[in-house]
């Protein structure tokens, strides 16, 4: 969604970050170009004003244009105030300690309320809650079905009664969840497809009848500033906690998710990447800002390993290698624990630098499947000891993958070099134990006594 913008404020940056010496000429120059960029990206005309206000009060002071670097530090201030324009710091989603706590979602028709509802629901779920959903949405047709059918893939119960007072509705829920021993309430109330008068009033009363802890308000970032006009009325009418920012893996302009923020005074506390699930994750401004200006994001890409990736398995793969096996189950076994992780587009975008690639560099998506299409091919004895695959057996394995003789051919090289690179490993580890016995700092050193005169 942010391809564009980092583009053009990469742009901006590398020729401020080339010259030894700014003035305020370049600065003022620069700022224009960021304004512009900012504006194409559907961002609030309002905010860009003031963001670019504060980035050129901050930009042409004597301690940046005096210093040795001072296109680093105009890139630093911008990452500082784009932090600052998305809310600053994380903002967790505060429960009460009653029981159940009950979070309320509001927005219009079509920003994925109902999804958003079932990911907030597998969120909370993980970390130790138990939730139900309660479907307010009598009007939308198939509105609860499809709440039950995203439930159902959690094991969520949810609570409806088709054609009921959706006020009514919210309330026997919790009464439900009470009965039913559940912590977690989510309420999903209906949209409508534009802010009208009944919508805004049957959420307030919703609201009033089960107070609920949090009531967050879900936009749609592929409709723009229409989006940041709805959390506005809303905002004043009913009085949100915070914001879903959904679909913010799409290719629209994401002005959205950089407005909402400074316009309606509401933090960003989750946004949704995706369709699956799991594909909700808790809103980081500064890694957001660093995703946007092209330096990646590293603790992001660690914390999504340690969640998907299972523990016992890279144990036993550990275990194996220091012993010196490596077989190609165990390969499959690594990709398997990679394609949990997501697409390689997304996974490269969080790598410092990646951006910066030559556009004809694209990621193959399908490469991992391939992968393992040709490794389930085999034979166990097969896949054990690869040096037994002659050409009569490629060709097989080819035949059964749906793919050329060529392409097992470098699955198999690559396989090779992993090896290769392990044993590699294990040498290198064995000479800094010897080493380390014999009293010396590096593989082979040995303690000398030196006298110095």
């Amino acid at each position: 969604m942010f391809e564009n913008l980092t583009d053009r404020l990469q742009s901006v940056f590398s020729k401020l970050t080339g010259r030894g010496i700014l003035t305020e000429t370049d600065v003022d120059a620069a700022m224009r170009e960021v304004r512009m960029a900012l504006l194409e990206a559907d961002v609030d005309f309002k905010t860009v004003k003031s963001f670019v206000a504060a980035v050129r009060e901050r930009s042409v002071g004597q301690d940046v244009l005096k210093s040795l670097t001072p296109g680093q530090m105009v890139v630093k201030i911008v990452l500082e105030e784009l932090t600052a324009l998305m809310g600053g710091t994380e903002s967790r989603l505060v429960l009460s300690g009653r029981i159940p706590a009950v979070v309320m979602l509001v927005g219009l028709q079509g920003s994925g309320k109902t999804t958003a509802s079932a990911k907030l629901a597998r969120l909370l779920q993980q970390q130790g809650r138990s939730p139900l959903l309660v479907a307010c949405d009598v009007y939308r047709p198939a509105a609860a079905d499809q709440l039950e059918a995203l439930a159902a893939q959690l094991g969520v119960p949810v609570y409806r009664e088709d054609g009921g007072n959706p006020v009514e509705i919210a309330r026997e829920g919790v009464k439900q969840a009470v009965a039913t021993m559940r912590d977690l309430v989510i309420v999903d109330t209906a949209g409508r497809l534009h802010i009208d008068e009944a919508m805004m009033a049957e959420a307030a009363a919703i609201r009033d009848a089960v107070r609920p802890d949090q009531v967050l308000m879900v936009v749609d970032a592929m409709t723009g500033q229409d989006a940041v006009n709805a959390a506005k009325s809303f905002a004043e009418r009913v009085d949100f906690d915070g914001v879903i920012v959904t679909k913010l893996d799409g290719d629209a302009r994401g002005g959205a998710a950089l407005s909402v923020r400074s316009v309606t005074g509401r933090p960003i506390k989750f946004v949704g990447v995706g369709e699956k699930l799991d594909a909700l994750e808790p809103f980081h401004p500064e890694r957001m800002a660093k995703r946007i200006l092209g330096m990646g994001d590293v603790v992001s890409l660690i914390e999504k390993a340690q969640s998907t990736i299972d523990a016992d398995t890279a144990e036993q793969l550990e275990a194996r290698l220091r012993e010196g096996r490596f077989t190609l189950d165990d390969f499959l076994a690594q990709l398997q624990q990679v394609r949990k992780m997501g697409s390689l587009a997304d996974l490269m975008k969080m790598i410092p630098g990646a951006n910066k690639l030559p556009a004809d560099a694209q990621v193959d998506e399908g490469a991992l499947a391939r992968t393992e299409a040709i490794i389930r091919s085999m034979t166990p004895r097969e896949r054990d000891k690869p040096s037994l695959i002659n050409g009569s057996r490629r060709e097989r394995i080819a035949l059964g993958a749906g793919v050329s003789v060529y392409e097992v051919n470098q699955m198999l090289k690559q396989f090779a070099q992993a090896q290769k690179m392990i044993k590699q490993m294990q040498v290198a580890e064995r000479q800094g134990k010897k080493g380390r016995r014999r009293g010396g700092f590096f593989p082979g050193m040995r303690r000398r006594h030196i006298s110095y005169h």
